[in-house]
């Protein structure tokens, strides 16, 4: 035992000295009591009142406000590190959904308006218009056009199935007025794409104010094209495509390109708390969970139409506060710890990007950051899935905790399908070690049935979470968080 000890301090050297980890398990009058604590808090997110947790509406901003107070209450100070924005890290974002397209032609004195099945004019603007611009016909070029062989125009763009976004942008960049895609497809694909652009724009979509793709243009089907500049023509320009000397050929012809969206500017925050060390502004760990939802979901005239996520997230925030709570009944500890609860995670994983892109912190001081997403599935018992696992140097300290506390380890590739689709995929492309322990992500047998029922649902709510493997999950956290931030108490002595 002695010898493995020994092993794990060699391994983990850059987390400091080694130091006793408490037994991750507690009495039943202890777990009873922490149950009751997370049924309270969970119930209280997922309540009606909270209307689903959106950003950006009177639900989100009931949100901030709870856990403003709730982190306060557990224990913790500000941790924004900004004197202007304490305990509320402003999170810029933007709200919108496509609504009008119109694509018109004119050659000569025919104007031609493509239908609905034919074209979709796109933009991210509230409205965007272009008027009668000369079309240049640039087959699959982009990188060698000439930039005065578009400059001002519509540049009419050859695609494959993927639309090259790529090329789009370098001839934006070269002054086209807007661009109009044309997916080179034959048969019953050659309107897929203007369908499946349509589809993907009506509905809602939120993005990080200062990352949204301002393009304006269109995708228009080669029938379209073909019927309005006429087909012998249109085939004229395919082939000439295809040459290698091939050259962007001005068309005899002016489009207009107009499109609307609903667009709506907003600002959301995340929700900073510290329990500080000893030694501050070293190194620190990281706890973080998104309190954000869907809102109002359900279809409308539905009796039940919201989206209260009592498991998808309140129960991981929940579980993020009472760990935050036991850990500051505990300390003091010599290194930081960070509780971060993200907003507007279900958009992609957007507060967790804007976290990283100014954390109140550097990254690199970051030596561990531990995840909270959906975790009341599991009954108590359950393997513990590891989301992560193999991609940070936390693995020996991980399955060391593990294996002291007599949990087993669930199916490896099962957790392995949601590294990316969490919080700490952000954390973990700028290198940060975050993982995700969770008895809710052990097992597909487990946690199939809730992405197959209740996920993203109105029948989310707080009567249907299991707390068993929440609680045990919550314990380890516990034991790893305690030997990673190093109670001073304890160990007498310096971490570094």
């Amino acid at each position: 035992m002695r010898a493995a000890a020994l092993l794990l301090c060699a391994l983990t050297a850059f987390l400091g000295a080694c130091a006793k980890a408490p037994l991750a398990s507690a009495p039943p009058a202890e777990r009873e009591a922490i149950a009751a604590r997370l049924t309270q808090d969970i119930e209280t997110l997922a309540s009606d009142e909270f209307a689903g947790r959106q950003p950006g509406t009177p639900g989100g901003e009931k949100t901030v406000e709870y856990l403003t107070q709730r982190f306060a209450e557990v224990g913790l100070t500000s941790g924004t590190n900004d004197p202007g924005n304490p305990w509320r890290a402003p999170v810029r974002l933007t709200r919108f959904r496509a609504d009008t397209s119109k694509v018109e032609i004119l050659m000569g004195a025919r104007r031609t308006r493509l239908s609905d099945d034919e074209a979709i004019a796109v933009t991210t603007r509230q409205r965007e218009l272009i008027a009668e611009a000369d079309l240049v016909f640039v087959g699959y070029e982009a990188e060698s056009v000439p930039a005065e062989a578009v400059m001002g125009k519509v540049a009419v763009m050859l695609a494959d199935a993927s639309l090259n976004p790529e090329r789009r942008i370098l001839l934006e960049a070269k002054q086209a007025a807007a661009v109009i895609v044309v997916p080179d497809v034959d048969g019953a694909l050659d309107g897929f794409f203007v369908a499946k652009v349509r589809t993907e724009s009506g509905p809602e979509r939120v993005a990080l104010t200062g990352e949204i793709d301002e393009a304006f243009g269109a995708v228009a089907t080669k029938a379209a094209m073909a019927r309005v500049l006429g087909e012998e023509r249109w085939e004229a320009l395919m082939m000439a495509a295809r040459q290698s000397d091939f050259t962007p050929v001005d068309i005899d012809a002016s489009v207009s390109i107009e499109a609307t969206s609903e667009r709506r500017d907003f600002t959301s925050y995340n929700i900073l708390g510290r329990l500080p060390g000893t030694r501050p502004n070293t190194e620190a760990v990281l706890l973080l969970a998104h309190w954000d939802h869907l809102g109002f979901c359900g279809p409308e005239g539905a009796v039940d139409r919201i989206c209260n996520g009592a498991v998808d997230n309140a129960s991981g925030v929940s579980a993020m506060l009472e760990l935050a709570q036991r850990l500051a009944d505990g300390g003091p500890y010599e290194r930081d710890i960070y509780v971060l609860a993200t907003t507007a995670e279900e958009a992609g994983l957007l507060g967790a990007k804007a976290f990283a892109a100014n954390p109140p912190v550097p990254l690199k001081s970051l030596i561990a950051a531990f995840n909270f997403d959906s975790v009341a599935i599991a009954p108590a018992g359950a393997p513990v899935g590891f989301v992560g696992e193999g991609r940070t140097p936390l693995d020996p300290l991980v399955l060391e905790t593990l294996l002291a506390a007599e949990r087993d380890l669930g199916d490896r590739a099962f957790a392995d399908r949601f590294v990316q689709r969490i919080d700490s995929w952000v954390l973990l492309q700028e290198g940060v070690p975050a993982v995700m322990l969770s008895s809710a992500f052990g097992s597909e047998i487990t946690t199939g049935p809730f992405f197959e029922g209740p996920y993203h649902s109105p029948s989310d709510e707080a009567e249907g979470v299991e707390l068993g493997g929440a609680i045990d999950d919550l314990l380890l956290h516990e034991a790893l968080v305690r030997r990673l931030a190093i109670p001073a108490r304890e160990t007498g002595e310096n971490a570094r």
